[in-house]
């Protein structure tokens, strides 16, 4: 079955560069120990000569390399074992056990790899490493932050299981009476007819309210589960349903996820407006950057969650994420507290970042 948790802890960092810390048998004994997520231009000193300029907070950036050992359990070697990085500001570049992965350019959008080829079983220790370049100085018109500043996650599936990212739920037509949840999943081209998918809606004290089980024989399954009077999700009654997805093969389950969903509709009118769940409504919203002011860019839940507070407190409804696509965990809050998002991809789409910042410097966020 799937397991996920948290890969946190353990972390060993240096702030500077070092072509041989991707190496197995580096020595990181004076390296810095550490938990993530880690923001370390926050920790530096505020500086008018410092490359990130005004529009970035003045902070140091640069290169940091970030190394942990860890163990993976003997019995685990018929598994397959992936890491999550919810995001890496930025140029990331990662390897295990001296093998490298990959490079992630974008520091704002979440990645994974798979890490079972390489990995080493039992008592034998494996070496992670992470370098995060943002030595490209000035290249944004706001504080960014450098480093693993999200969280990172180890999960562990059987070697037949649901992809990252593979189902998209949606509700087509909401009726207060009756309303179909529509989960479109896409699977791995090896899974065949031997296998089935059974779809679970269950509402917010955990009962099932309505299931489906569909025998695969395509990559792309369509499943619809009706929902008989559904409470309806809104910015004062932000009520989630849950959907279970369990992959089955000769009726055992061999591997599951869950997400969260809201049912809503929304209409957008030249006459009169927005509306919410038929009701006429005005979007009262913020451009929302994803720093916590002093406290940098590191994720901090809790801090994320007062800062939303604050805001429905003075009558906001509605963030654009400020200039990219933001944490996970800002999105589950405000699916959880009422709030309308816009997430932003990017803040540039024809001209570059940088002849940008060259011509307007000091401009922050819009």
């Amino acid at each position: 079955m799937r397991k996920t948790e948290s890969f946190n802890a353990g972390w060993k960092f240096f702030l500077g560069d070092d072509a041989a810390a991707n190496a197995i048998k580096y020595d990181d004994r004076r390296w810095r120990k550490l938990d993530l997520p880690h923001d370390w231009s926050i920790e530096g000193k505020f500086d008018s000569k410092n490359p990130t300029t005004q529009a970035e907070g003045g902070l140091p950036a640069g290169i940091g390399w970030y190394r942990k050992s860890f163990l993976i359990s003997a019995s685990s070697k018929t598994k397959t074992i992936l890491i999550d990085f919810d995001g890496v500001f930025h140029n990331s570049e990662v390897w295990i056990n001296g093998h490298y992965l990959g490079k992630r350019p974008n520091g704002y959008i979440s990645f994974r790899y798979d890490l079972t080829p390489y990995l080493k079983f039992g008592t034998q220790e494996n070496v992670i490493a992470v370098r995060a370049d943002n030595s490209d100085q000035p290249n944004s018109r706001w504080y960014t932050g450098s480093g693993i500043y999200r969280n990172v996650w180890l999960t562990t599936v059987n070697k037949t299981h649901l992809p990252q990212w593979s189902s998209f739920i949606t509700t087509p037509q909401v009726d207060r009476q009756k309303t179909e949840i529509h989960i479109r999943t896409v699977l791995p081209v090896f899974v065949n007819s031997k296998f089935k998918l059974k779809a679970s809606v269950l509402d917010d004290n955990g009962k099932i309210v309505g299931s489906v089980t569909t025998t695969v024989k395509d990559t792309v399954i369509q499943q619809n589960v009706q929902v008989n009077n559904p409470q309806l999700w809104s910015i004062n009654h932000p009520y989630l349903y849950k959907v279970k997805l369990q992959l089955f093969a000769a009726d055992k389950v061999i591997d599951d996820y869950t997400t969260t969903t809201g049912i809503r509709y929304f209409n957008f009118d030249a006459d009169k407006g927005f509306s919410l769940n038929g009701e006429s409504m005005k979007i009262l919203g913020v451009c929302l950057h994803h720093d916590q002011g002093a406290l940098g860019t590191a994720v901090n839940t809790r801090a994320i969650e007062r800062q939303l507070q604050i805001l429905k407190d003075m009558g906001c409804n509605a963030i654009r994420t400020s200039h990219n696509p933001p944490a996970p965990e800002l999105l589950d809050l405000c699916d959880k507290m009422g709030f309308l998002v816009m997430d932003e991809a990017f803040d540039m789409w024809k001209k570059k970042k940088a002849s940008m910042i060259t011509t307007k410097i000091g401009i922050n966020g819009m």
